[in-house]
C-alpha cells in the first residue's frame, strides 16, 4: 500500500483525449520524464493507486498527454478525469536538488532555529509571487533567505524565521 508520506503531489489529470484512452495532464514537476518512470501515482477515492504509463507525450511546458496501460476507451480514462497525480520520493533523484518544484517539499519537517520543530508541510501555496509553505494552518514563507538548510535524506527544512513571524 502506498501512503501519503511517501509521495508528493506533481498535477492533475484533466479530460480524455481522443478514442483510444488518452488524458490531458497539467503538472507542476516533470520528474516522471527525468527519470523515466514506468508509473504514476493517482488518488482514486482517497485511495493511492499506481498506474503504469503505456506512453507520453507532451504538449506545452506544464502538460502532456498519458496513456496508461489496459486503459483503452474514452469511457475508461474518463473516470480518472480530476485525479490529483503524485510521484513517489523514492524515484526522486537526490543528486539534482536544484531540478525540484517547491511541491517536493510537500511531507517535510519545518524546524525553525529557535522556535524548534513547528510542524509538516501540508501544501506549498505558489499562486502568488510569494510563495508559502502551508504547515497546519501557519503560513511560512518559502523564502531562501530564511532557509538554513535542507536535509533531503530526513526530509526536513531547517529555517531561521523573522522575529514576530509566527505570532
Amino acid at each position: 500500500m502506498i501512503a501519503e508520506q511517501d509521495v508528493y503531489k506533481i498535477g492533475v489529470l484533466g479530460k480524455p483525449h481522443g478514442v483510444h484512452g488518452e488524458i490531458g495532464f497539467a503538472f507542476t514537476d516533470d520528474v516522471w520524464d527525468r527519470v523515466e518512470s514506468d508509473y504514476l501515482v493517482l488518488s482514486i477515492d482517497g485511495i493511492l493507486v499506481p498506474f503504469f504509463l503505456e506512453e507520453y507525450r507532451f504538449r506545452g511546458q506544464q502538460s502532456a498527454l498519458l496513456k496508461f496501460q489496459d486503459i483503452d476507451s474514452v469511457e475508461a480514462v474518463r473516470e480518472l478525469t480530476g485525479a490529483e497525480v503524485f510521484f513517489p520520493f523514492a524515484l526522486t533523484p537526490e543528486d539534482e536538488p536544484e531540478d525540484y518544484t517547491l511541491a517536493y517539499f510537500t511531507g517535510f519537517t519545518v524546524v525553525d532555529e529557535e522556535a524548534g520543530e513547528l510542524g509538516v508541510i501540508d501544501r506549498v501555496d505558489d499562486t502568488t509571487q510569494n510563495v508559502l509553505f502551508e504547515v497546519g494552518d501557519v503560513l511560512i514563507p518559502a523564502a531562501e533567505e530564511f532557509i538554513v538548510d535542507i536535509d533531503h535524506a530526513n526530509r526536513s527544512i531547517t529555517m531561521r524565521l523573522p522575529e514576530g513571524l509566527l505570532e
